[in-house]
């Protein structure tokens, strides 16, 4: 679960190498990594501790949030419409 997670994170562009620069933002990967989660989420229900699926819970919910942030989000360099910048 937390290697998926961790994927997916890097996916996002929400970690840091170990050099310090942020890797390229992959989202079809970073998708991926977060629909099987959601499959992990719906297989598992039932046999997981009460602490395991608030784990699976919580972090499906901002992995699905910060996906949705970034597919949403103006190209880089291009200003948002309305912006007088």
């Amino acid at each position: 679960m937390q290697t998926l997670q961790m994927g997916a994170m890097v996916g996002l562009g929400m970690l840091q190498g170990p050099d310090g620069k942020r890797p390229p933002v992959d989202l079809p990967a970073a998708k991926d990594a977060i629909d099987l989660l959601g499959i992990l989420q719906e297989k598992t229900k039932g046999n997981l501790t009460k602490e395991e699926e608030e784990v699976l819970r919580e972090g499906l919910y901002h992995l699905r949030m910060g996906y949705m942030a970034m597919i949403n989000a103006p190209p880089a360099g291009r200003k948002k419409e309305g912006d007088p910048r």
